[in-house]
């Protein structure tokens, strides 16, 4: 086969690069490790920044967000007997919006199968070959593949085989806690987030729909998710969120889904080499505090997609030749974002901490300056900051 950009991965960023590549006159072929029912029901984060918003709805992906989607004006931040709503409109002019990335993958996948873009699931021993004639080999059913391309682009996470082709320098943070995750089937206690600091550990009160909740707690990074009963997660989400507080209840409900995700950040640089390119996780991961893992995924294949079309339509290399540098000062400044969300909610053993964490809370919640910092980069700078 031969197609002028291979694309490894079908998640958010490789289908909606296939869908800018298209809008340019590029064609490409995806493939995918996973099964497309597989991707497309695996729970992600659910919080778009405005610029995707945006991004979304002025390449024809945004009407059912509009429709089924939740904007929310900002969010509260708590700790013991206080809550404080940072209102993101007033303060920046710039919201967010609640949709799942599981939605967000169906929308890009109807999209892409309705204009005929070839996408190849459920495959095997994917490599990635970088030379003077690029090109990606695959198993499909046992049967060996070879797919030609003029560039190849990892959008394969992590733990995708494309990272290893583009070498360079790597920075990377290990957290010594995570978050036990669970998804409820009861109505949001909430109109807007909460982002609790407690002195038992940080929770965090999100939602996926206005009958489906999600929510998090604050756990050791070994924590075996065995010990935590539906009972005794309930009770934590009650003590960290502040049940009764002012009047406030959490609505308890059946758990539907529960798992503890580990907390690291990760930057390789740079995010490409010759005509093989990162783009989302394959480059950088974040821990989830400031909602910036599939935005920042988002803001990467904009910026790439324009660059390859200019690259393989008008021999013009010079946006490619700036990608990895542009993309990665948004990275490092959504890095940066996250680190500093993590660190001011999540408890150590250290009362320091807490004192600092506290003053630092209560500075954010009655300084403009301080508010206005937090809102402008949780709802999104611009793609190309």
């Amino acid at each position: 086969m031969r197609t002028q950009v291979a694309i490894i991965g079908a998640g958010p960023a490789g289908l909606l690069l296939s869908h800018l590549l298209a809008e340019g006159g590029v064609e490409s072929v995806v493939v995918e490790t996973r099964t497309r029912d597989y991707v497309e029901s695996r729970i992600r984060a659910g919080i778009l920044e405005h610029s995707t918003v945006e991004l979304l709805k002025s390449v024809g992906l945004g009407d059912r967000l509009m429709r089924e989607g939740h904007e929310h004006r900002g969010i509260y931040l708590q700790w013991p007997s206080e809550r404080h709503h940072l209102d993101f409109l007033d303060l920046v002019g710039r919201s967010v919006w609640v949709y799942g990335q599981t939605e967000v993958q169906k929308d890009l996948g109807r999209a892409r199968e309705a204009a005929g873009q070839q996408v190849i699931y459920d495959v095997r021993d994917t490599a990635v070959f970088d030379s003077t004639e690029p090109h990606v080999t695959f198993t499909v059913d046992g049967v060996a593949h070879r797919l030609d391309a003029d560039v190849v682009v990892g959008c394969d996470g992590s733990f995708g085989p494309t990272r290893a082709v583009v070498p360079g320098t790597t920075w990377q943070r290990t957290y010594p806690y995570s978050w036990l995750g669970v998804l409820a089937d009861v109505a949001p206690s909430t109109d807007e987030l909460i982002y609790a600091w407690h002195p038992d550990g940080f929770a965090l009160n999100s939602m996926r729909s206005p009958t489906v909740t999600r929510l998090y707690l604050q756990v050791p990074a070994d924590t075996d998710i065995a010990e935590w009963s539906d009972e005794r997660i309930w009770d934590a989400l009650s003590i960290r969120l502040g049940h009764g507080q002012d009047g406030w209840e959490l609505t308890r409900g059946p758990i539907m889904e529960k798992s503890v995700l580990p907390m690291r950040s990760f930057v390789q640089a740079p995010m490409r080499r010759g005509n093989v390119f990162l783009a989302g996780d394959a480059a950088h991961i974040v821990p989830p505090t400031g909602a910036k893992g599939l935005n920042l995924a988002v803001a990467d294949v904009t910026l790439l997609a324009p660059a390859l079309v200019a690259l393989l339509t008008e021999k013009d290399p010079r946006l490619a030749d700036e990608y990895s540098d542009r993309a990665l000062r948004r990275v490092w400044r959504c890095t940066h974002f996250s680190w500093w969300m993590t660190t001011m909610l999540h408890t150590s053993p250290d009362p320091f901490d807490a004192q600092l964490q506290l003053s630092q809370l209560r500075w954010v919640a009655s300084s403009v300056a301080g508010a206005t910092g937090l809102a402008e980069n949780y709802a999104g700078l611009p793609i190309g900051f």
